[in-house]
């Protein structure tokens, strides 16, 4: 009852509207805890997952030698594969932020996912989470092309799953952008996106809470620092790693390069998330907070008139929720998994009965 649903009249809304509004998740308590979002996400930045889990990583070969790395969730630690015999009914491919860190709560509903069936696989940029970097080349903040070879890989590797995607924060320019630019070739068959930044230009130069971009600024730097011989070659390494702020580092790492050197709005125009979003042919769900620190206030940051012209997006937007943490009492503590889980078994039921009122066999 505390959330709208904001998206263009159709069928599909209709639907999402009665699962979502029988859903236990969406039906919160009075709790003091929401009304600190800044307080969430510390918790987010410092709490570590429980169970933590078990995870097995492969490297991805791309086109020009590249790597990068898909880790696939196996279960809790100390607890032995429960996954049955034959192929998963869905794969969940799961996006962190743009600095590569994967949070705690991220992991949580890889885990909420692997209890129900789904096999979840966290993609790791380059150079990013430990993923070597074989090439002086990362990846800009919205081109969907090394995760477009990852969604092509787990179609390949799983042909007869439903592939679905979900975001956490700035992770969500990544995803995004592959929707647009991909069209109704995505090869989803849904996408989430939790606490999403829309408009990547404006969020680095508004800045973020000092709490929150510091982390994520010496997350990243960090890594980098593995690799700064390497990355000598194409940027100045003394800018980057003496960069003040994300919007210094990625002027850095993609504006200020040695070989193509580009202006801040040029980098812009080929990697604003929404750039391609009339292209979009897959139903996502945009799960937002009104009291976001990170993206900003509503009325500057969400692009209201996107849900109510497209029908793909979706809009789930409730007043308190902080970024990417809608706590809960209880197990879980986050009630936008829930949210999100339930949001894909409705996407899966309603294309399961859509095949079968036209008759068609399910696309391989």
């Amino acid at each position: 009852g505390r959330c709208r649903l904001l998206c263009k009249p159709s069928a599909l809304a209709q639907h999402l509207v009665r699962s979502l509004g029988q859903s236990a998740a969406l039906r919160g308590g009075r709790w003091l805890w929401p009304r600190w979002p800044r307080l969430q996400m510390l918790q987010q930045l410092l709490q570590p997952p429980e169970p933590e889990p078990v995870v097995a990583r492969e490297l991805l070969q791309l086109p020009d030698t590249g790597l990068v790395a898909l880790d696939w969730l196996v279960g809790p630690r100390g607890a032995g594969n429960s996954s049955g015999k034959g192929g998963p009914s869905s794969v969940l491919l799961l996006i962190p932020n743009a600095a590569g860190k994967v949070t705690g709560e991220l992991l949580q509903l890889g885990l909420r996912a692997l209890e129900r069936g789904s096999v979840p696989v966290i993609f790791n940029r380059r150079g990013h989470n430990g993923c070597p970097l074989t090439t002086p080349r990362l990846q800009p903040f919205g081109d969907p092309g090394d995760l477009r070879e990852a969604v092509t890989y787990l179609r390949c590797r799983h042909p007869a799953a439903l592939l679905l995607a979900v975001s956490e924060g700035s992770g969500s320019g990544l995803l995004l952008a592959y929707l647009g630019e991909s069209g109704s070739s995505s090869r989803l068959a849904a996408a989430a996106c939790i606490s999403p930044v829309f408009r990547g230009r404006d969020w680095f130069e508004a800045g973020m809470p000092w709490f929150y971009e510091w982390p994520l600024l010496l997350h990243l730097k960090r890594g980098l620092s593995r690799y700064a011989g390497s990355l000598a070659e194409v940027v100045d390494v003394d800018r980057l790693l003496g960069s003040r702020s994300l919007r210094e580092l990625e002027e850095a790492l993609f504006c200020r390069t040695k070989s193509r050197p580009t202006s801040w709005e040029a980098y812009w125009e080929r990697n604003e998330p929404l750039r391609d979003a009339d292209e979009a042919a897959v139903p996502v769900l945009c799960l937002c907070s009104a009291d976001d620190p990170v993206r900003g206030p509503p009325a500057r940051s969400l692009p209201l008139e996107l849900f109510r012209s497209s029908p793909y997006f979706f809009l789930l937007l409730t007043l308190r929720g902080g970024h990417c943490g809608f706590p809960r009492r209880g197990a879980g503590r986050c009630w936008g998994h829930e949210a999100v889980l339930e949001y894909f078994r409705a996407m899966a039921e309603f294309l399961r009965a859509e095949e079968r009122r036209k008759g068609l066999p399910r696309p391989r």
